[in-house]
């Protein structure tokens, strides 16, 4: 055993630069973990800055001062997030309280639907089981729309700190592209004098997870307006907002596409019931989902580390279990970042290794 682990210890950390780098891995885990919640507007500006990063480096590019790069591109991120305030999120708002102003009769509706089943298959469902169903479907609603109300009245302190959020986190991104030389080099300067094994790294790091960010926010975009079009056009009730789960659902693969399928199917059931619009409806959604795994993903992410889907799954319960919502919401790009630098991570082949 101990013969083992010393193999080990020195295939993968026989570099001394492996060993610091090890150190910081694990320190900066230990800040996250401890005080991620107080430093939530500076990781959000730091995600937000690193996304805008590629375009202000394209402008400076074409000999763009980097004043006024970090100028134009902060001036249309503030522009994005005052449509996203003003128009995108009370339209959001609207349709998510009328869904649920008009709860009630869309659950009479579903129990009227349910009641004709052991009409027609007799042999499958009975009154009781349909009655059994519904009452703790009722019970089940009653208890949603309780926590609902209180997470209302509970989340007042939460609406505070969001306004606080929307002041430092602008603020926040410009500072971080407009002097991002000064505060790299204030970082590198605690850093070891030898810092080649980091920044290849690094280099790994920043070109796999940039090109996974990059791309899902751009599927986020395209697959959220293929959706809502249809959606709009054929009168589906609620459809911006479905629209924005749709989208928002290629964040969590296999399981995102599956849950959020099933509020679509049902909103679309109730509304048009058994006829050519609810057909319809099926297969364009179903075409959506069918085009975005199959000609948008590898399209987009062709050079990025593809992760297999246990590995996303295990990263989804970890992280989801770790951080919560947050968790699940990054686990991707957590498990990307992981596998980047598993990737990159040095390695010292002994005799006996088998190569791979």
């Amino acid at each position: 055993m101990k013969q083992v682990f010393s193999r080990w210890f020195t295939r993968y950390f026989s570099d001394p630069e492996a060993v610091i780098l090890a150190v910081i891995i694990a320190f900066a885990l230990f800040v996250l973990y401890t005080a991620g919640y107080m430093l939530a507007p500076v990781f959000a500006g730091l995600v937000i800055a690193y996304l805008l990063e590629g375009l202000v480096s394209r402008l400076s590019g074409m000999k763009v001062p980097h004043v006024w790069a970090v100028s134009l591109v902060f001036l249309l991120f503030m522009g994005a997030l005052v449509i996203l305030l003003l128009f995108m999120l009370p339209l959001l708002i609207r349709q998510l309280t009328n869904m649920f102003t008009e709860m009630p009769n869309t659950l009479g509706q579903m129990q009227s639907l349910l009641l004709q089943l052991p009409e027609r298959y007799p042999d499958y469902f009975t009154v009781e089981q349909i009655t059994q169903f519904i009452g703790q479907f009722k019970t089940s609603s009653i208890q949603f729309g309780q926590r609902i109300l209180s997470f209302s009245i509970a989340s007042i302190p939460a609406l505070i700190t969001m306004v606080v959020y929307l002041v430092l986190v602008p603020l926040l991104v410009f500072f971080f592209l407009l002097d991002r030389d000064k505060l790299t080099g204030w970082v590198v300067g605690f850093l070891p004098s030898k810092t080649r094994l980091m920044g290849e790294i690094w280099q790994e790091v920043d070109y796999q997870l940039g090109n996974y960010v990059r791309g899902k926010f751009i599927e986020i975009v395209i697959v959220g307006i293929a959706a809502y079009i249809p959606f709009v056009l054929m009168g589906l009730p609620y459809s911006f907002l479905l629209a924005v789960l749709v989208g928002l659902s290629v964040l969590i693969p296999f399981i995102g596409v599956t849950i959020i399928t099933i509020p679509v199917e049902i909103i679309a059931f109730l509304h048009w019931g058994w006829s050519p619009e609810f057909a319809w409806l099926t297969v364009i959604y179903a075409m959506i989902c069918l085009l975005d795994a199959n000609l948008l993903v590898p399209v987009l992410f062709s050079e990025a580390v593809n992760l297999h889907p246990v590995a996303i799954i295990i990263a989804i319960l970890f992280f989801g279990g770790l951080w919560g919502f947050w968790g699940v919401f990054f686990a991707i790009p957590l498990a990307t970042l992981v596998q980047a630098m598993m990737l990159a991570w040095p390695r010292t082949h002994q005799r006996g290794d088998v190569p791979t």
